[in-house]
């Protein structure tokens, strides 16, 4: 009886009781811990939304206006540079051959004009002269040969046909001796007034394709245009870059003064009054309360783009950004960070 009915009993009891202790031993407490608790609402009426820290200039991404290779990058992430300063250079071997050209090419030009203005040569006005004084002399010549061949003429010693060859001669003569004092003429009066409105204009064209080469050559090389630090170099020496470029080369950005650019959801912005107070919280460390200061409103809803990684997020809406200045209070905050944003509507409440 008692390994019939007894024995089993007791292997059934010791089972149930292994199947207990084997499922209590590996049940595990399914309650989520929270790594870091929420933000604290520090207002009673709240309109609350996500932030990103900013430069006081935006985010600047700079490119190249012209295409080309890097072969120099002048700047690292961090470093603080001056409006003026050279963040990265283009190759411009090219542009410095045709900048040579177009300043021989302007030489030429100025010579040319400065021939033309100072003409006529002093060593040109006595060989003029002397041809003019040769023409005097051989049309007095002709004259004397002339009068003697119609007195001649006259007294039937010489023919018709010969009177009329001196007569001819003499005013040939005449008109050289015309022509000479007007070349003579033409050569003190110089350059022509037109000729040198045409040296001036080819002296003009030359020296602005001059100053358009080394305009070119100076967008090669690509400068900070304000006061800020670097933040992102995306570009290295060799590289070839477009225009406009796919990505932004360098970003930078003026840090001395951080903004927070606030997403307000269109849901929310019935509530929302320019100049409200509000509170931030840094991501990760909620205790901390960051006062920010009203700055202005950016009057476009646009969709979001700012997404939290939430799983309740709506990322089809659109928000009102807002911009406030954050009071770091001596602390490094980083540009991307973001912030739970609280803003106090109790004004607005009050008011309606």
């Amino acid at each position: 009886m008692f390994t019939k009915y007894i024995l089993p009993l007791i292997a059934l009891g010791l089972l149930a009781f292994a199947v207990v202790h084997v499922r209590g031993a590996h049940q595990t407490d399914t309650t989520p811990q929270q790594a870091v608790e929420p933000p604290h609402n520090p207002y009673a009426h709240t309109v609350a939304g996500s932030g990103v820290i900013e430069p006081q200039t935006e985010n600047i991404a700079i490119g190249s206006s012209l295409p080309g290779v890097v072969i120099s990058v002048n700047v690292q992430v961090g470093q603080r540079v001056k409006a003026g300063e050279e963040l990265f250079r283009l190759d411009n071997r090219a542009q410095m051959a045709d900048l040579r050209y177009r300043q021989a090419a302007l030489e030429a030009a100025q010579a040319d004009l400065t021939r033309l203005e100072n003409q006529p040569r002093p060593e040109e006005i006595p060989v003029s002269q002397s041809q003019v004084s040769d023409w005097e002399a051989n049309l007095a010549d002709q004259e004397d040969q002339l009068m003697r061949a119609r007195e001649l003429s006259g007294r039937k010693i010489i023919s018709a046909q010969e009177l009329v060859t001196r007569e001819q001669a003499y005013r040939m003569a005449k008109a050289r001796l015309n022509k000479a004092r007007a070349e003579l003429d033409l050569l003190k009066a110089g350059a022509w007034k037109y000729d040198k409105t045409v040296a001036h204009a080819a002296v003009d064209q030359a020296r602005s394709q001059v100053e358009q080469v080394q305009t070119e050559i100076e967008r090669l090389s690509v400068r900070a245009l304000v006061d800020g630090e670097v933040l992102q170099v995306n570009v290295r020496p060799g590289e070839f870059v477009g225009a406009p470029a796919t990505q932004s080369l360098i970003v930078l950005g003026n840090v001395e003064q951080l903004h927070v650019r606030v997403d307000v959801d269109e849901h929310d912005i019935p509530r929302f009054q320019p100049g409200s107070p509000a509170k931030a919280a840094l991501r990760g460390d909620p205790q901390e309360a960051y006062t920010l200061t009203f700055v202005r409103i950016e009057p476009y809803v646009v969709p979001k783009k700012s997404l939290t990684g939430d799983n309740t997020e709506r990322v089809d809406t659109r928000v009102l950004q807002v911009i406030y200045s954050i009071d770091v209070r001596g602390k490094r905050l980083f540009v991307g960070q973001q912030l739970d944003v609280f803003i106090d509507t109790a004004a607005s409440t009050v008011g309606r």
